[in-house]
Order: C-alpha cells, then sequence, then structure tokens
C-alpha cells in the first residue's frame, strides 16, 4: 500500500538542474545577452541576512529586545570552464571604467525532476567585483575554471515564469560543454549530460519581453 505522505509533499530539487541568465544593461563590444551563453557549472551566493537590533530595558537583566535591522545580500560567485568566450572578462573592464553603467539583471532559474522550470531567483542591478582566472598545472589534466564574483542590490524568488517581466533576455542560442568541473554540473535549457566525471553540456535560449 503506498504511502500517502509521498503524496503530498512535493520532491526536493536537485542542485544540477539550473540555469543562470545575466543580462547586461549596456553591453561592451562584442558582448551578446546573456552573458556566456548563461552557461555556468557553478552558483552559489543566494543568501539574505537580516541583522537585528538589540535594545537592553533598564531594570529587565534577563532578557534583550530585538529589533529588525536592514537586510544585507551575500556575493554570488559563479564558475564555468573557461574557453574562447571572454564576455566576463570584457564586462569587468567595462565596470572599471569610470562612468561606463556596467549593471545586470539576473536570473537563477531552478528545475525539478521532470525538466520544468520551478522557481527563479530574481538579482537586481548585479555588477562584477572580482574576476579569477583558472589555476594551471601541467602535472594535472583538469578543466580551467573562471570564477566571477558579482554584487548584487536585491534578491527576490519567485515561481518560474514570473521572474522575467521587463528583463528583455535577449535572443541566444549555444551549446558549451565542459568536463572535470564537478560531478553536480549544471543542465540548462532543459538538456543536458552529466555524469560521474563532472561532464556536462548546457544549453539556453533566450525571448526578448521587451
Amino acid at each position: 500500500m503506498p504511502n500517502p505522505a509521498f503524496e503530498t509533499v512535493d520532491p526536493p530539487f536537485t542542485t544540477f538542474r539550473f540555469e543562470v541568465v545575466l543580462d547586461l544593461d549596456d553591453p561592451p563590444e562584442g558582448v551578446t545577452n546573456p552573458v556566456c551563453n548563461a552557461a555556468f557549472a557553478e552558483c552559489d551566493g543566494l543568501e539574505m541576512t537580516i541583522e537585528p537590533k538589540t535594545v537592553r530595558e533598564g531594570g529587565n537583566n534577563r532578557e534583550q529586545i530585538h529589533r529588525v535591522g536592514p537586510a544585507s545580500y551575500s556575493q554570488l560567485s559563479l564558475k564555468r570552464g573557461m574557453t574562447a568566450n571572454l564576455d566576463l572578462w570584457s564586462w569587468f573592464v567595462a565596470a572599471a571604467t569610470p562612468g561606463r553603467l556596467a549593471t545586470a539583471q539576473g536570473q537563477v532559474t531552478m528545475w525539478d525532476a521532470d525538466g520544468t522550470p520551478r522557481l527563479t531567483f530574481v538579482l537586481k542591478d548585479c555588477f562584477p567585483v572580482k574576476l579569477r582566472g583558472p589555476s594551471l598545472n601541467a602535472r594535472e589534466g583538469l578543466v580551467a575554471i573562471e570564477e566571477l564574483q558579482l554584487a548584487y542590490a536585491q534578491l527576490d524568488v519567485r515561481p518560474a515564469g514570473q521572474a522575467g517581466a521587463g528583463f528583455g533576455i535577449g535572443i541566444s542560442a549555444g551549446l558549451s560543454v565542459s568536463a572535470g568541473v564537478s560531478a553536480g554540473a549544471s543542465v540548462s535549457g532543459g538538456f543536458g549530460l552529466s555524469g560521474s566525471l563532472g561532464a556536462s553540456a548546457s544549453g539556453s535560449a533566450g525571448l526578448s519581453l521587451g
């Protein structure tokens, strides 16, 4: 007899079915939206924190009163197998140029086990703060990984399909293959290959909304 609990509880999402879309507000020359065709193998830093304000009441030594303080956000860390695509480097140079608009609007979408987009994290006004090239070692046959860290102004999460309005994701389609990144490599655009060696294939397609 089936367990009725399994019929009412949604199964949790896996960590390897996701897509990171970064749509630049003012792309530098040669950079198209979404950046790197949304092909990222790792994403970390979807985090919000509220710092409480502690107030002490005179004569009450056994209790402290907390008031809600401002919200703060972590930095988003993105990793991908390095290719001849230099979008991240061009974007970082543009961000370091005085007077240049270098923000981007970000979306991190998660799929369920059936391959259906379910949740989207929306990141407002992202800009690069750190870019790291691969660690090179001739003794090991590892994939070269580049890492980008982004600061963002606000983080929101909503059901997939409600986050794209007004973001203007550009028309794009591409295929990116990386191996040896991790066992949980990304699967983007609803198709992909993953295995114990960490091989992954990812693609993306965006539709212009405005």
